[in-house]
């Protein structure tokens, strides 16, 4: 009974570690400790993920979206500039596959034979048209999609929409913060896609942000 007590009590250490140190851990004290929470609808994270970037962090991310996908064949990342690509960039590193990130298109160089999408910003309450050349995707690409935030799902939408001009299959959405209190990851997953968010905040109310327990 001794040595099984002291088991359970290294096991039960061995987990508070391994929860602590995990990425989505990292990612959500990153969140309370340095994301200002500007209204019950809109989080501010430019010290760490949209503007200045923590390169430490998203290797953790990337890492961990690598592990939660690692047997879903993926042969190309697709991202929207510019927050989606440093997480896209690392989640590509860990699986060895090449990253595609979809432009605004206002590109001078970017012009002819391209798949295009209409996105709505929640954020910046404005409708953009998003770009990738049709050279960089093909009906045997198995694509992830990789963005910053979910809100309303638009940008996700707009990734995937892409992915299927090209006839490729989209295995899933990879998201660094979900904002669980808004209807984008209901909309995927209605939608039939595999979403994976390793951030879910269920509300941002009083100036306090509250993560979904699960």
């Amino acid at each position: 009974m001794h040595f099984f007590g002291c088991f359970l009590k290294y096991a039960f250490a061995l987990k508070s570690i391994r929860l602590e140190d995990s990425p989505v851990h990292a990612l959500e004290q990153k969140i309370l400790t340095e994301g200002i929470v500007l209204s019950d609808q809109v989080l501010k994270v430019d010290a760490f993920l949209n503007h200045k970037i923590d390169p430490v962090l998203m290797q953790q991310i990337g890492k961990e979206f690598a592990a939660r996908f690692k047997d879903a064949g993926i042969t190309k990342i697709i991202t929207i500039e510019a927050s989606g690509i440093a997480p896209a960039i690392m989640a590509g590193l860990e699986l060895g596959v090449p990253v595609i990130f979809a432009r605004k298109y206002q590109s001078l160089t970017l012009k002819d034979d391209l798949y295009r999408a209409k996105v709505f910003s929640f954020t910046k309450q404005t409708e953009s048209t998003i770009a990738i050349s049709n050279k960089h995707i093909n009906s045997s690409d198995k694509a992830l999609v990789i963005d910053d935030f979910l809100a309303n799902g638009q940008a996700a939408l707009g990734l995937i929409d892409l992915i299927h001009q090209a006839n490729a299959e989209v295995v899933g959405v990879g998201i660094v913060i979900e904002k669980s209190f808004q209807p984008g990851r209901d909309l995927l997953l209605e939608k039939g896609y595999r979403v994976e968010s390793l951030a879910r905040v269920q509300s941002l109310a009083d100036g306090t942000v509250t993560f979904v327990k699960e």
